[in-house]
């Protein structure tokens, strides 16, 4: 790393520095040099040191946590630094004139600053691969994408993107070396810019700022051709991140070719038009068959009323000709869909709380009409392998799990009461595990018969224990915790009739929904799962909000990237769950009867009916 006001080669710290700023340091190997000071004076900064009454220790150095690097400009601290030692060696100024290596370099994590100075450090502490005589840092990576993950939290993408314009479009520069600077910082926000895109994925997609953003870097890059035709190598990784086709091929021949060649491209081209993934993303669809049941369905974002409708006569064993499709909206108003309505926004939120009625718009179906209709409910529950509805869960839950990203908990965290389209995958997941355990609740409860009840709680803690061996931590919390719910735990006659060792295993498998010492049993246990993995997700956010609620985000009108960093930390536990390095893939192939059951499961998520189920089942004594 390096300053920007000539401490290049000898100093680890970078904050970009301007005339007249103050920087207090309290290293005195650092104020010992004579040289940095003096570049230093003659831009005008000032120096003071921390002059501490303590005994002084000449023997021992003084330790990293307890240097600090302050910088003020007009009397306010905007950039506040700690050291660190990183153990990868880095050059030193004579070492890079053919002397020596040092053992270990000084950098400078973030502590607080304000959005801007806080990204002109992270771009100046940026080392690019092919520089020569550098190679990446470990902290500069993970300062990298600690700043993109949490970044909405401080500042809006627009901000970012004007932030980013603006450090890319410099001063125009004078002489070699500043020319070199010049093209090093563009460099710098290309990568930067790179990065973002590509941790990013689809997440900005959509989002009209960022399209702008990238409509007029690439006008820049592809004027800045002709005098930097390094650039070039970075115009083809945006072109490739931005899927841009050309039309015209590059010839070999000058940079100033190739960049008119480029240019003009984009210039009759400009940017594909990438269609709304909307269309291919599916969602979890509640449809109310009576007041207190739904159908939970798994059906895709575009779908329409009268394909909704046709899956739920089919389901249900109802003519669709008898069915109707109604949206109860927020002020408990009535929609009659038409067959072509679309029945999610596009935030892929529903129009309203679904219902199927009749087209009398009379009294919706009834889950439980007679006792033949029951035992014919759980003779097919018990018909299935319990392995192949592990696999089912798990398939459906890691089709809603892989497609999260780690920002989706940010956003959760710090916007938790506005609605937001950046968590509805997140949202999903969290709605799946409430889903499964109703309906393990339903399943037990709708069974009339004893005997039939205790096979079925036997198939549930089997199943539970397949998808813990599957690495479906959230399909295991969900079960486990619907057999221990109060309604189903006071069937005292019923869990008496279950065996020994189904019992034992029960035990085993709840110690890790154990909530002891913060969840040290499902912890570890978790630790020890190869990834690809399904973490608990409401745990996950315990974990967040707890960070988030026990530390400012903001001291003194500064940034607490402290704060940000220990959030960053822990949702990137998302792309270490989602990664397969070792070829350990958690999907695997379902049987189609088992898939079709999974995928539209019944559930009663009234309390109060489910209560007197249970009552039904057993009277109080």
């Amino acid at each position: 790393m390096s300053w920007d006001c000539g401490l290049k080669d000898m100093f680890s710290v970078s904050p970009a520095l301007q005339p007249r700023s103050m920087c207090i340091l309290h290293d005195k190997e650092d104020l010992s040099r004579l040289e940095m000071v003096q570049r230093m004076a003659k831009d005008g900064c000032r120096f003071l040191q921390n002059h501490s009454k303590g005994s002084e220790r000449t023997s021992e150095p003084q330790s990293d946590e307890a240097v600090r690097v302050c910088l003020r400009e007009r009397g306010h601290d905007v950039l506040v630094l700690q050291r660190i030692s990183s153990e990868q060696p880095a050059l030193s100024a004579t070492a890079r004139g053919g002397g020596r290596v040092e053992a270990r370099s000084r950098r400078y994590m973030v502590v607080s600053g304000t959005p801007e100075k806080i990204l002109e450090h992270l771009l100046c502490d940026l080392t690019l691969d092919d520089d020569q005589g550098t190679t990446p840092s470990k902290e500069s990576d993970t300062l990298l994408d600690d700043f993109l993950l949490t970044y909405p939290v401080f500042m809006s993408t627009s901000d970012l993107c004007q932030a980013l314009l603006g450090h890319y479009c410099t001063k125009r520069y004078r002489g070699k070396e500043e020319r070199k600077e010049a093209l090093e910082r563009k460099r710098k926000v290309l990568h930067l810019v790179s990065q973002w895109m590509t941790l990013c994925k689809d997440f900005l997609r959509e989002d009209e700022h960022v399209k702008l953003f990238m409509k007029t870097l690439y006008h820049y890059v592809l004027d800045d051709l002709y005098e930097h035709p390094f650039l070039e190598k970075d115009v083809r990784e945006l072109q490739k991140l931005y899927q841009l086709h050309r039309r015209h091929a590059v010839d070999e021949h000058s940079p100033q070719r190739k960049g008119k060649a480029l240019f003009h491209q984009l210039k009759e081209n400009g940017l594909p038009s990438r269609g709304t993934q909307r269309e291919t993303k599916e969602v979890l669809c509640h449809v109310y068959i009576t007041m207190e049941s739904f159908l939970s369905m798994r059906a895709n974002a575009g779908i329409v009323a009268q394909e909704l409708l046709q899956a739920v006569a089919e389901r249900m064993e109802v003519p669709l000709g008898k069915l109707v499709l109604v949206a109860v909206t927020y002020n408990e108003g009535r929609l009659l869909l038409q067959p072509q309505d679309r029945v999610f926004s596009d935030s892929l939120r529903p129009v309203g709380r679904l219902h199927v009625c009749r087209k009398d718009l009379g009294e919706v179906l009834s889950p439980f009409t007679d006792n033949s209709e029951l035992q014919q409910r759980t003779a097919r529950m018990l018909s299935l392998n319990t392995w192949d509805v592990a696999v089912a869960l798990t398939n459906f839950d890691w089709t809603i799990f892989d497609s999260i990203h780690e920002q989706e908990l940010v956003y959760f965290t710090f916007s938790r009461h506005s609605s937001s389209s950046h968590t509805v995958a997140l949202e999903l997941l969290l709605q799946r595990c409430n889903e499964v355990q109703l309906w393990v609740m339903t399943e037990v409860l709708l069974c009339p018969t004893l005997c039939k009840r205790v096979q079925l709680i036997k198939k549930f803690i089997k199943i539970a224990a397949h998808c813990k061996a599957q690495r479906n931590l959230n399909c295991f919390f969900a079960i486990i915790m619907g057999l221990n719910t109060a309604a189903v735990s006071r069937l005292g006659q019923t869990w008496e009739k279950i065996p020994g060792k189904f019992k034992k295993l029960f035990s085993e498998l709840e110690t890790i929904t154990d909530p002891s010492l913060n969840h040290k049993a499902y912890r570890d246990s978790f630790k020890k799962m190869k990834a690809p993995k399904i973490p608990f997700p409401p745990l996950l956010l315990k974990d967040i909000t707890f960070i988030h609620e026990g530390n400012k985000t903001f001291h003194d009108n500064l940034v607490n990237f402290e704060k940000l960093h220990m959030i960053a930390d822990t949702v990137r536990l998302i792309r270490q769950c989602q990664k397969d390095h070792m070829g350990n893939g958690i999907a695997q192939k379902s049987s189609s009867e088992v898939r079709a059951y999974i995928d539209y499961l019944h559930i009663i998520d009234n309390q109060q009916t489910l209560f007197e189920l249970s009552h039904r089942l057993e009277p109080r004594a």
